[in-house]
């Protein structure tokens, strides 16, 4: 009993504090009564009384019905409400003060709310079944420029679609597979990394070689069937502090014109110390230091014809020139013999930044082509050698797709640096910023823009590659664009004249920001969206009621008014926050049976401006999480995930999902939580939750759905009709990176995931390539 009432009388005196403190902020009675009545209830303890025990089984059934009518029948809503107040009672159930008529009354009650508890376990409220129609829509899909068996983009091909046609792993045999191979490369995150070192490398399968890059820009080059090396060029890549990311997504591949496909040697030397060599096919690898280097597939010697022996600097004609501001962390796109470059410019470092210009190259000997700066769009000639394009231009960071057939290319759109304030954009800015943009292949020229956040003060920018696929609508088939947003919808267009296929709307928007911006007073939104109810109070979460209250105490401190709430000095809610509901790893898409599959995520972000005295204050800038300095402007902005003090997300799960959608009708067939707790918590529970991740899916012939990303290191296939996990392997680190999948020598259907880790999301890190296939 003395236990009892000592730990209630803690729990009632922190409850009381806060819930007072809560209500002042027009938040919930309920903690300041819970506190009151625990320290009634420790009272009685205290003095042994005969009420103890009724009175606090009566505060638990009291619990029990107002954690209902808050958050209904859900586990993780009620445990933390619930869990522990159960276990409090423990020590009444079993302790040796003679109260037999307490106990009497409280043991029933408490193994009934028990029983009630455990229940919930089962019930599955946030999630939805349903079955895509697997019916082939289209015998001969445009599936881009890649021989069947390879992999010859990001996206499989610069169609974006992450589809491959075999069809040799299906849902009957995927539980068959087995690890075949494991490749490490030697790049491990160094003691003087940025946080924001991650490993999202797709391989490309090119004749019998897997050619990928590392966080640090080595290009590997690996026998496909044997995952053994055949040689790595290392670009020494010199560290820099000013960076935002040290990463590389991929490489690109410019096939011979003799139409030959290479196979490349296996090398005892370094390929990076080889003479440069002329080069029939190109690999091209953008570098964290603003190179983009072409390669012999072959060799891994530079390429002699391109730019200055193999390189090109792409700092040329900038008009700020800040180490580590300006890279390409996405694949060039090659198409119409160019090699078409875009970068990312660092957020909210300095409002003075690198431009966010487009360029085209040829891509055989680097002679610039053609330029699109989204700050001066109208003149795409060849900028002159003294000239220098408009500073802190909207950027694309993302991958980009192109059609050849229609001589268009499509960038996903980023925003004008620093994010969050919007005095310094000219017309040009708010025009092109959030958006997907249609430039032509032959003049850079823009076709059509399509915006999805009007002034944005967010970073919201469009972080995902363009699907293209032909889609059957009631007007016919029609060449469509799909694209995700961090907001959580999804814009299907017309991608040859950026049409609605799916009508987008506009919505009025919260309205208030600092005294020199201003709020766009709509913003749009697609049929097919997956953005989440606005948040309220009672969606806060936490281990216990108390760090549930203190977030819920947060949360009511905070400005929030719904999605869209700008920026503040108080402090702004944005939900969904910035990491986005879907971010750079993006869709999959099947264009026979026109179907899509992501993976929504939901989590909360703090955007705070942050007034500054006029002091210098680069020293500050934190990467994508913490503050930067913005300087040249009035306002810092510290941005964080809305985390508890335990470290998780204040907001109540599930977090993550993976979900299909009928294209043909834009209905969501299927929303399931995606992802365990296995590797977010000091005991290794694999508690399927629905967990935060980044990466993305592949879609394959045989019906089945590969997708790693989560924070739990697990590559998973699943059902593409129903969406169910089939089969799952354990990873050596995280799978923060899109899979890709081949046919071997032997004509075997190889599946391979590069597992490195992600730095600022903290999963495993490391420097593995892992290889799958069949067992036989």
């Amino acid at each position: 009993m003395l236990l009892f009432s000592i730990l209630v009388a803690l729990m009632g005196l922190a409850l009381t504090a806060g819930g007072v403190y809560l209500l002042s902020l027009g938040g919930s009675l309920y903690y300041l009564l819970a506190g009151v009545v625990l320290l009634v209830n420790a009272g009685l303890g205290f003095k042994r009384h005969e009420l103890t025990r009724p009175l606090f089984a009566l505060f638990l059934v009291a619990t029990l019905i107002w954690s209902l009518w808050e958050s209904g029948y859900d586990w993780w809503a009620l445990a933390p409400r619930m869990g522990l107040f159960m276990l409090l009672a423990i020590p009444l159930l079993f302790s040796s003060v003679a109260d037999t008529g307490g106990r009497k009354v409280l043991f029933p009650v408490w193994a009934v709310l028990g029983v009630i508890l455990l229940g919930s376990i089962w019930a599955k409220p946030h999630e939805f079944s349903g079955t895509l129609d697997m019916q082939v829509d289209s015998e001969s899909p445009n599936l881009g420029e890649a021989p069947e068996a390879s992999w010859y983009a990001y996206g499989r091909s610069n169609m974006g679609q992450r589809y491959s046609p075999l069809d040799q792993i299906t849902t009957q045999n995927v539980g068959q597979l087995e690890e075949v191979w494991q490749y490490r490369t030697g790049d491990m995150k160094r003691p003087d990394d940025i946080g924001e070192t991650t490993y999202q490398a797709t391989p490309l399968k090119i004749g019998d070689t897997l050619y990928l890059c590392t966080p640090h820009n080595w290009l590997v080059a690996l026998d496909a069937d044997l995952g053994t090396k055949r040689w790595v060029y290392d670009a020494q890549v010199p560290m820099e502090s000013q960076r935002q990311h040290q990463t590389c997504r991929g490489v690109s591949y410019l096939p011979p014109a003799s139409g030959e496909v290479p196979s490349a040697e296996r090398l005892d030397v370094a390929a990076e110390t080889q003479a440069a060599v002329q080069c029939d096919a190109t690999l091209y690898m953008p570098t964290s230091d603003a190179r983009l280097i072409a390669i012999d597939p072959a060799t891994g010697a530079r390429c002699a014809d391109f730019g200055e022996n193999g390189e090109l600097d792409l700092i040329h004609n900038m008009p700020f020139k800040q180490a580590g501001f300006y890279y390409s962390t996405s694949p060039p796109v090659v198409a119409n013999g160019l090699v078409i470059v875009a970068g990312s410019v660092n957020d909210n470092y300095d409002k003075n930044s690198p431009s966010g210009v487009i360029r085209a190259y040829d891509a055989k000997t680097a002679e610039l082509v053609w330029n699109w700066d989204s700050g001066n769009p109208e003149d795409t000639a060849p900028i002159g050698p003294d000239q220098v394009y408009t500073p802190s231009s909207p950027n694309s960071w993302a991958i980009a797709s192109a059609d050849e057939y229609l001589g268009l290319i499509y960038f996903p759109m980023g925003n004008r640096t620093p994010d969050q304030l919007g005095w310094y954009r000219t017309e040009h800015d708010e025009k092109y910023a959030s958006s997907v943009v249609a430039l032509s292949l032959d003049t850079g020229q823009v076709v059509w823009v399509q915006q999805f956040v009007h002034h944005d003060l967010w970073d919201m920018d469009t972080p995902a590659q363009p699907s293209l696929i032909d889609l059957d609508t009631a007007s016919g088939l029609q060449p469509a664009l799909i694209v995700p947003t961090k907001q959580g919808d999804v814009y299907v267009l017309n991608r040859q004249t950026g049409e609605p296929i799916f009508a987008i709307d506009e919505l009025p928007a919260p309205q208030g920001t600092v005294e020199l911006d201003h709020a766009a007073p709509t913003q749009p939104i697609s049929a097919l969206t997956f953005r989440p109810p606005p948040m309220t109070e009672k969606q806060m979460w936490g281990a216990t009621p108390l760090d549930q209250m203190w977030c819920r105490i947060q949360f009511k401190s905070l400005r929030y008014e719904g999605q869209y709430t700008p920026p503040s000095v108080q402090g702004t809610l944005v939900y969904p926050g910035n990491f986005g509901v879907f971010n750079w790893g993006g869709i999959a898409v099947d264009p026979k049976r026109q179907v899509m599959f992501g993976m929504p995520l939901y989590l909360g972000f703090i955007q705070q401006l942050v007034e500054k005295d006029g002091s210098d204050m680069g020293a500050t800038n934190q990467g994508e999480q913490g503050i930067n300095s913005n300087e040249g402007a009035p306002y810092a902005v510290d941005m964080r995930p809305f985390l508890s003090p335990l470290g998780v997300p204040c907001q109540q799960p599930p977090w993550g999902y993976v979900a299909g959608v009928d294209l043909k009708t834009g209905e969501i067939a299927y929303k399931h939580k995606n992802g365990t707790i296995r590797d977010m918590t000091p005991l290794p529970l694999p508690i399927k939750m629905g967990v935060p991740g980044i990466g993305g899916p592949i879609i394959t012939e045989g019906g089945v759905v590969f997708l790693a990303a989560t924070v739990d290191d697990y590559l998973r296939a699943y059902d593409l009709s129903t969406g169910e996990q089939l089969w799952q392997a354990r990873l050596p680190a995280g799978g923060q990176a899109t899979p890709m999948t081949y046919l071997n020598s032997q004509g075997e259907q190889m599946v391979v995931q590069v597992a490195g880790g992600h730095g600022s999301v903290g999963t495993t890190i490391g420097d593995y390539v892992v290889a799958y296939k069949i067992k036989r």
